[in-house]
């Protein structure tokens, strides 16, 4: 009794550990194909032509039948398990019509998922196939957006009672026909073509595509040239600043979008084109959206810099107020700069994921992703350092839209940070276009960054003998008559002029004369305006005393 009571024991002991085990990763154990007592009763006989041995069999037995206009041969690779064996034979010819058409027209085939193995054993991992090296039940073709979630489109393996199994769509595909062919079928326009315009030509296309896409080009081509036009005779026509910078603003992103809403309506309401051509219409319609998206970020910020600061000689931009105009413009570059990239980077993924060219012709993407981010990375490294150094701009703040600045030797104004360069404006008028990594690299003056107020120096070589007390009255004398007249209001502190002894060569003494200035964006002027009057006054000096004030040197030493 003891003995058998032990037994027992020990049996339960391995059905539990067996259950246990069971339930742990990797020790669940499913069938390779799904049991049903009898398949599609009420279409008869299978046709020798059909072969459902495999999925790569049953796909192109299903294709071949289509092609040949045999849906009745066709619907035997669907399960038709939720109709009467009645309705089977004609709702399965309908059906297969449609899902043929589906699959011609959007599902672009991984011919690499659909093997020639009985099993459906993958010999190698992917992100469709995750399980290789096992027997599948159920393949993964594709997926369309439906209504809310994307119909799936799949190849199921079904052993109907003591017969070999078989590959077929299952129910749940047969289910989403119609909605997937209201949507992806062909559109009424198209159905009225004639009947040669809808055959096949060559490429998987028909007459009608071949046609098709270049007039929807030339449309294309001929909707922006028109709204081109009638925005450019618009903007002739307005009177107002605001309403004129507004429609230059928004000229082009409208011509984009409204360009790719058209293709965009034409290709899902109009002309319904096969997935050979939406594969890559498809990206090109994000890619419209994305970049009048970005082109209308950028133009109208582009407009509020305008209207808030427009550097020139006439504007005064070391005013309390017009620094916080340069500091509110350069916050506005800085966010330019955050959307543009974010919206880059948004568009990017979004033309990513609806592009399929590589899934249509076999070839991974995602394998190669690594390798093509390295080469994009490696061809658009200034492009990225210049951007990033734009922000650091942006963010530092050690340059300022509207600053002036001495960059390499030249007094600038700051009249743009852009995203790659550096707009800077030359006392003369001309303008200096400075990569933006090349400009934070070197070093330059910002003459905005501190107090308005500043000295210029002018620095004069004069003979040794010169009377140096008789120059620095002179000066003094020339920066009051200065300040009662017409540079009054851009002469700072005259306490702070001063007159200094520099230093001294074989060629004579180096004498500094000190400038106050108000304005660094008019120091310059005034600077100039002192020398003038100054070396005149000079020149007085030494015609009627009886010492020199310049060294006279002759070219050569000068040299």
């Amino acid at each position: 009794m003891a003995a058998a009571a032990a037994g027992r024991f020990a049996r339960f002991l391995l059905i539990v550990l067996a259950i246990q085990l069971s339930a742990l990763p990797g020790w669940t154990q499913s069938s390779s194909f799904f049991e049903v007592e009898e398949f599609d009763p009420g279409l008869g006989e299978t046709p020798d032509a059909i072969d459902r041995s495999t999925p790569r069999s049953a796909m192109v037995s299903f294709l071949q039948a289509g092609e040949a206009g045999r849906w009745d041969a066709a619907a035997h690779v669907l399960d038709l398990s939720e109709f009467p064996p009645a309705e089977q034979p004609a709702r399965g010819a309908a059906l297969a019509e449609r899902l043929h058409a589906i699959i011609e027209r959007k599902a672009l085939l991984d011919w690499t998922l659909l093997n020639d193995r009985p099993d459906g054993l993958q010999a190698s991992a992917s992100q469709e196939a995750p399980q290789a090296g096992e027997p599948r039940r159920s393949l993964l073709l594709r997926e369309l957006p439906a209504n809310i979630a994307p119909a799936a489109i799949r190849l199921n393996r079904v052993k109907p009672g003591d017969a070999d199994p078989i590959w077929v769509f299952p129910p749940e595909t047969v289910a989403n026909i119609p909605a997937l062919y209201r949507r992806y079928g062909p559109s009424r326009f198209e159905q009225a073509l004639p009947e040669p315009l809808r055959m096949q030509a060559f490429w998987g296309l028909m007459w009608w595509e071949l046609l098709g896409l270049p007039l929807l080009a030339i449309a294309a081509m001929g909707l922006a040239a028109f709204l081109h036009r009638t925005l450019q005779a618009i903007g002739h026509r307005l009177t107002n600043p605001l309403a004129t910078s507004i429609l230059r603003a928004t000229r082009m992103p409208t011509i984009f979008a409204v360009v790719t809403m058209l293709v965009w309506f034409v290709t899902h309401r109009v002309f319904v084109f096969s997935g050979n051509i939406d594969v890559f219409v498809t990206p090109l319609i994000a890619i419209g959206f994305v970049t009048a998206l970005l082109m209308l970020i950028v133009n109208v910020v582009e407009a509020l810099l305008d209207a808030l600061i427009t550097p020139g000689v006439d504007v005064d931009l070391t005013k309390e107020e017009e620094a916080e105009k340069r500091t509110l413009a350069t916050r506005i570059n800085a966010g330019k700069r955050i959307m543009v990239v974010v919206v880059f980077l948004v568009g990017v993924g979004i033309v990513l994921s609806t592009a399929r060219v590589f899934q249509g012709i076999g070839i991974s993407f995602l394998a190669s992703a690594g390798a093509f981010t390295v080469l994009l990375g490696f061809a658009a490294r200034n492009v990225l350092g210049n951007i990033l150094a734009s922000l650091q701009i942006a963010l530092n703040q050690s340059a300022r839209v509207g600053d002036r600045v001495v960059y390499k030797g030249e007094l600038c104004h700051v009249e743009r940070i852009h995203l790659t360069y550096v707009q800077l404006r030359d006392w003369d008028g001309t303008r200096l276009v400075v990569p933006v990594a090349e400009f934070i690299s070197e070093t330059f003056s910002n003459w905005s960054l501190q107090d308005p107020a500043m000295l210029r120096i002018l620095q004069l070589k004069l003979d040794p003998r010169a009377d140096v007390e008789e120059l620095r009255r002179a000066f003094h004398d020339i920066l009051r008559d200065l300040s009662n007249g017409e540079l009054g209001a851009e002469l700072g502190d005259l306490g702070e002029a001063v007159v200094n002894v520099a230093g001294q060569d074989v060629f004579g003494i180096d004498v500094w004369f000190s400038t106050p200035c108000k304005d660094p964006n008019t120091s310059w002027e005034v600077a100039c305006t002192v020398r003038e009057r100054l070396v005149a006054r000079a020149a007085e000096i030494e015609r009627d005393g009886d010492r020199p004030v310049f060294p006279a040197t002759v070219p050569a030493q000068a040299a």
